[in-house]
Formats: C-alpha cells, structure tokens, sequence
C-alpha cells in the first residue's frame, strides 16, 4: 500500500480486493459495511427520517466508510445507510456514479444502471452480516489513539464498544449516523439536548448512577478486607453491614448541636431500619452468588471479588462522551476532557483492567440481570474475554498505570 496506511479493517479488504482486481470480493466488503453521507445538520434536524442526495457536478454520490468519515463539524453530519437500501431507492435521476471512498487507495467510482443496482442487490443478499461483528475487538489504526491516557479513557470503555461492534478508540465518533446516535440516546437515557447531555456526562463521571447501597456492601467488605488482611466471611460480612447499620440509625436520633440551639432528631421507623438491614443482608448474597459465578467463567480469579461497581458508571461516561460528539451536543475536545476524567477515576478505584472489568460487569448485573444470567450477563462476559484474550486489544496493549513524565530537576 506504500506509505498508506489504512485507517481500518475495512479499508484495507477494500484495498487489496481492488489491488487484485477482485470486483466480487470489494462488493462483498461494501455489502457488510455502513455507507456514510454527508448531510447538512440544519436540513437533517428538519428532516429526520430523510436522507438526501447531493451529486457532485460531475454527477458522483460520495460515500464513505467508517474509517474514512472526516473529523465532526457542527454543520455537517453523516447518516449511514447500507448497500442493499442504496439498490433498493436510487431512481433514474439520481447520479450516474456511487464514489467510494473518493481520493484513497481503496476509491472505486460505481455506475449505476439497473444491472449494477441488481448486483449490489445479490451482494447484499449473500451478506453474512452487516456492520462491524459484534462482540470483537475493532480498532481505527490511523485516527485514533492507540496508547497514551486519551487512549486508556476510551478503552475504558470497551464494554460496551465492544459489544456494540464499535471501533473502541474512534474519539472523532460518528456511530451509526446523526440520527440514529440521536434516537439511541433518547431512547435509552431521556437525552434530547446538549444540557441532558451535559448533566448524564457529569453524573456518570461522578459515579452518581450506581445504587449507593451496592456500593456500600461493597465498603463494608474492603474494609473488612484491609483490617483482616485477608478473605471475608459472608456471615462475618453480613453481620459487619448489618452493625454499621444499626450505628448509623442511633446516631442519627441522636440530639445534634449545632450553632442555632439543640435539633432534637426524629427516630427512624423500626420497620424502616429493619427493611434497609434486611435487603441489604440479600444484596450480599445476590453479590457473593454472582461472583461464585464470576469465578467459574474466568471473570474473577478463583480468590478475587469485587472491590467496587463504579466500574459500571465510569465505563459508560467513556462511551457517553463520544456519543455526545456523535449527536452533535458537544465537541471533540470535550469529549477527549471526559474521557481523560474516566480513565482517571478508574486507576483511582481499581487495580488492573481485570478489576475494572468485573466491577463493570457486576454493576450492570445488578442492575439489569436479576440472577437471569441471561444476555446481559453474557453479551459482558463475551466482551471481557474478548478483552482480555485478543492480541490486539487495548487492555493487552496499554498499561493499566500510565506513566508519569519526570518534572524539571
């Protein structure tokens, strides 16, 4: 490819099927592979179901592939659409060429005659699937950082990148296309504007969405832990949360001085404290039966537990950053801030990427899975083993503890 490199496994299967002159293989990738088009934002917001065609004037559609879309603007956004719909609504005034890629090693110019339209459709036919595989470690080589603390914040994310079958490292994020970031991100978080955006980015960074009561089990425990220097008993763990408890519900009827006079406090309801004390002896059992589980998937070592499920928040701030880029409610250079943040408060709480991850999996368990095991155990546990067993992954690639540069002597 002399000195081209290409930014993508996409790109690279394009090039080398049209460095051998093999037409049916590059339809094949392009078949499995999201085309991109650019739109104008203020069009695209009028028109959100819509995608319109704007022919170069030597009568060219220009798509791109996903590693080869250019950086964000605020004017300019990108819907995808695949080869097969591309087939199924071009009319006969619509442009005489499809420009793939244009001005790259991997460029084709299509024309577009009713038998081209057909072959594209038996391409897309014959597709074994479409989009990035999920469950796969997928990387940008060129146009993403592959090492370094921006690197790490966005591989911290990797959970959910990889169970999307995204590229983990893309910071310039266009996801799925303008609008569908959009739908995605409402449907799934109730974010419709930049101060939604804004507001679910910091709370997650905070670490303000796990439960407080998972993560003061998990307290108790650590400390436990440190003051034994060693494993902790369930029954000795219970009774420990369960102490702490009861402490904290005396104290606070207590009469509290304070510069205005005497507060006199208000008791808690018995039943109250006896409920808190009563769910949270089951959440320790619910925790220690999914690290059992943990344990013999090869998510824990056969000693290890989870030292905290902020893992689960600051896995998902990495990822709601670039969705935010992607949505247009906020700029690379705020996501790349974020995403710093992330994988900052992740060394501050975990040990390793091994850690992180199990703290990340629990949290989503616990929230999601209700003992199930079902897919959103599995689709976690698939993307941590793919996480740590790929050669290409960034966990085996980039070390847990960044290093710090030596200051002025």
């Amino acid at each position: 490819m002399g000195t081209w490199s290409a930014p993508s496994a996409i790109e690279r299967e394009l090039y080398e099927a049209k460095t051998a002159g093999n037409w049916a293989a590059y339809f094949d990738v392009l078949a499995r592979t999201p085309l991109y088009v650019a739109q104008s934002r203020a069009r695209s917001d009028a028109h959100p179901d819509s995608v319109f065609f704007h022919a170069t004037p030597d009568r060219m559609l220009v798509v791109h592939t996903a590693g080869m879309l250019p950086a964000p603007t605020p004017e300019t956004v990108y819907e995808s659409r695949s080869l097969r719909w591309f087939a199924k609504v071009w009319a006969g005034d619509d442009p005489a060429f499809l420009a793939v890629n244009p001005g790259s090693p991997a460029e084709a110019y299509l024309t577009t005659t009713p038998a081209d339209l057909a072959r594209w459709r038996t391409h897309a036919e014959a597709a074994p699937h479409y989009g990035l595989p999920e469950g796969k470690v997928h990387a940008l080589f060129t146009g993403g950082p592959l090492h370094g603390p921006v690197a790490h914040g966005l591989a911290v994310g990797g959970h959910l990148a990889v169970t999307n079958g995204e590229f983990w490292n893309s910071l310039a994020y266009h996801g799925s296309g303008y609008q569908y970031e959009r739908r995605r991100v409402a449907k799934s978080w109730s974010i419709t504007d930049r101060p939604d955006w804004l507001s679910a980015l910091e709370t997650l960074l905070e670490c303000g969405m796990v439960s407080p009561v998972w993560e003061y089990a998990l307290r108790v425990r650590r400390a436990l832990a440190s003051d034994f220097a060693g494993p902790v008993d369930i029954e000795h763990w219970r009774h420990a949360a369960e102490a702490a408890l009861r402490r904290g519900a005396e104290r606070a009827a207590e009469p509290q001085l304070t510069p205005d006079g005497v507060t006199v406090a208000q008791p808690r309801p018995v039943a109250e404290v006896e409920g808190e004390i009563a769910g949270v002896k089951r959440l320790i059992g619910r925790i220690t039966r999914y690290e059992q589980r943990f344990r013999a998937d090869g998510l824990l070592p056969e000693d290890g537990w989870v030292r905290s499920v902020e893992g689960w928040d600051i896995g998902r701030a990495s990822q709601m950053a670039r969705w935010g880029v992607g949505c247009r409610y906020g700029t690379v250079a705020e996501a790349e801030k974020a995403v710093l943040r992330a994988g900052e408060s992740a060394r501050d709480t975990y040990r390793s990427w091994a850690e992180f991850s199990a703290g990340y999996v629990l949290g989503r368990c616990l929230h999601f899975d209700e003992e199930e095991f079902g897919t959103w155990y599995t689709t976690a546990l698939a993307a941590h083993l793919a996480l740590t067993t790929d050669p290409a992954s960034p966990w085996l690639n980039i070390p847990w503890k960044q290093a710090v540069s030596p200051g002025p002597p």
